[in-house]
């Protein structure tokens, strides 16, 4: 097989996998569309519901934009739409940005402070939070002055953290089924591990690509 052949195969998986990622998150999503208060993982958080006015419309605005970055993100490394269509790609990428920078960053930011598994779990979504605001506005502070290889490097560096929405959950379920952690220690353990491997492939990728 040919290296063309290996890369149209090994993009075409981590697309089915990206797309199916999606599907199953989308269909996490719809489980919260009747705005009820003690569906799903909300079930846990009946104290902040009840004590913090604003937590059930942060968390509603959080999971909601997030999931909507998800395949916004995905467009922009597509180099078809870039080249081909590139006001559709400039409006995926605003799209991309205004979910991440207007909604899900600060209603993140918000909810992490309320996370289960008290600090440890706290100070990692609040990171997270921190962090994906500001490699997000980056890029989108690189695009504007025409600085698009640094604009393509902070980029990837968002999607990364995006996809810790992915990743997160699939940590939970690898550690799970070999290890069968306590819950609150599960929860600390993929409250770090959703994002850093996520940041470091990150990295790696944009220096193997200097």
């Amino acid at each position: 097989m040919t290296l063309g052949w290996k890369k149209i195969i090994g993009n075409l998986i981590l697309l089915l996998l990206f797309g199916y990622s999606c599907i199953l998150m989308a269909e996490i999503i719809w489980q919260y569309r009747n705005f009820e208060l003690d569906t799903s993982f909300l079930q846990i958080k009946q104290t902040e519901i009840t004590e913090i006015f604003w937590y059930r419309f942060m968390f509603y605005a959080h999971v909601t934009f997030a999931i909507l970055a998800l395949p916004a993100g995905f467009t922009q490394f597509n180099t078809t739409i870039l080249r081909t269509y590139p006001r559709l790609h400039r409006a995926f990428g605003y799209l991309y940005a205004g979910a991440i920078l207007i909604v899900a960053a600060p209603s993140g930011f918000l909810i992490a402070m309320q996370a289960n598994g008290g600090p440890v779990a706290q100070i990692a979504f609040t990171l997270l939070a921190i962090f994906w605001f500001y490699v997000t506005l980056q890029a989108v502070l690189k695009a504007k002055t025409g600085d698009f290889k640094a604009h393509k490097n902070f980029m990837i560096r968002s999607f990364g953290l995006t996809c810790s929405a992915l990743t997160l959950r699939y940590w939970k379920l690898v550690l799970v089924y070999f290890f069968h952690p306590y819950p609150m220690d599960l929860y600390q353990l993929v409250a770090w591990l959703g994002w850093i491997p996520n940041l470091l492939i990150a990295e790696w990728i944009i220096n193997r690509n200097k």
